[in-house]
């Protein structure tokens, strides 16, 4: 429910602004009423069901058992710290879009033809690729640090990608586009927050089965007596 709680706020609060300017791009009320209908009729639900379905299905057991008293990590040296860390993690899953998301930007802002589409696949695989690889190599370091919190750290290492990606869409706006107007820099930022956040639920996400997955697999592979 965050992604599309999160979409239809900032969409709701882009198009009361766009109300008071009359502009033409205004989502009329009927339409808005509708969204809303969809939102509450359509997606809680189906939120709520998937939940209660996930209830049902057999808990994934551990491939080794662990211990019911946490481990006093070791002091970590700064270069493992969770800032650093997720901040790096993110650098490289960036760099795999960043040209490509110059030519996207460009072809919204800029109503230039987008048409390397198999060359944006071929993007959107590396970037699936890069994500995971990066996100396991940090967890097998941290691993190897005596620190066991990886959960939430593989999901902010590869998702803090996003955090780039809104601070080069920041730099295309100063750079590149001529927007003077309150709300049209308004909604400008609000989509590319909105994209910003729905790229770092992906990336997180892919960080995340990623680790998860190579934890699992050398950890079923220890052979304890």
């Amino acid at each position: 429910m965050m992604f599309p709680g999160v979409l239809f706020g900032v969409f709701t609060f882009l198009n009361f602004f766009i109300w008071t300017q009359k502009s033409s791009g205004a989502i009329p009320f009927g339409t808005f009423f509708i969204l809303v209908f969809l939102w509450f009729g359509i997606s809680i639900p189906l939120v709520y069901a998937g939940a209660w379905f996930a209830t049902k299905k057999e808990i994934a057991e551990d491939p080794v058992r662990t211990n019911k008293i946490p481990r006093q990590i070791p002091e970590q040296p700064w270069y493992m710290s969770g800032a650093v860390s997720i901040l790096t993690g993110g650098i490289l899953p960036f760099g795999a879009v960043f040209i490509e998301l110059f030519f996207i930007l460009t072809s919204i802002w800029l109503q230039q033809f987008y048409y390397v589409f198999g060359f944006l696949a071929l993007v959107v695989i590396i970037l699936l690729i890069t994500c995971a690889e990066i996100t396991i190599v940090l967890t097998y370091f941290q691993l190897c640090n005596e620190d066991y919190r990886w959960w939430w750290r593989s999901f902010h290492s590869s998702g803090s990608s996003a955090f780039y990606l809104f601070a080069y869409g920041t730099v295309y706006f100063f750079t590149k586009l001529e927007i003077t107007k309150k709300v049209p820099t308004m909604m400008y930022f609000g989509y590319m927050g909105v994209v910003s956040y729905g790229f770092y639920i992906l990336t997180g996400s892919i960080g995340f089965l990623a680790s998860y997955a190579f934890v699992r697999t050398i950890y079923s592979s220890v052979k304890i007596d």
